[in-house]
């Protein structure tokens, strides 16, 4: 179980640490070709947003490699499939209707919750 925690987790914070750093850094222009939805939210919460996606990469891989507050991983795991939630449902109130990557987003941020969990 832990080398399959360390793949999933490891894959999922990769993805999340790109796209939080691209929202942190980029400007609007930038995000639009690839992220539809950014002109609906105020820039600060796309700021905060990227901010909590790279805090969430964080707290998959560095709990458990330092085995101080492994319980931080599975929370984290969880704040990612409730942010997911939440992408699922700007997706489908906008035109935007894209949300397969986000299921699977969620599913994979689901499977890491469990993986983080077993002993």
């Amino acid at each position: 179980m832990n080398i399959a925690y360390w793949i999933v987790a490891g894959l999922l914070a990769l993805l999340y640490f790109y796209a939080g750093t691209l929202k942190v850094i980029r400007s609007r222009d930038q995000l639009r070709p690839m992220m539809a939805w950014v002109d609906r939210i105020p820039l600060p919460a796309l700021r905060a947003l990227g901010a909590v996606e790279i805090l969430g990469a964080a707290g998959l891989v560095l709990p458990p490699l330092t085995g101080t507050a492994p319980w931080l991983a599975s929370a984290a795991a969880i704040g990612f499939v409730l942010l997911q939630t939440g992408a699922i449902a700007v997706h489908l109130t906008g035109e935007d209707r894209r949300i397969t990557l986000n299921v699977a987003l969620t599913a994979t941020a689901a499977v890491t919750v469990w993986l983080a969990t077993r002993p």
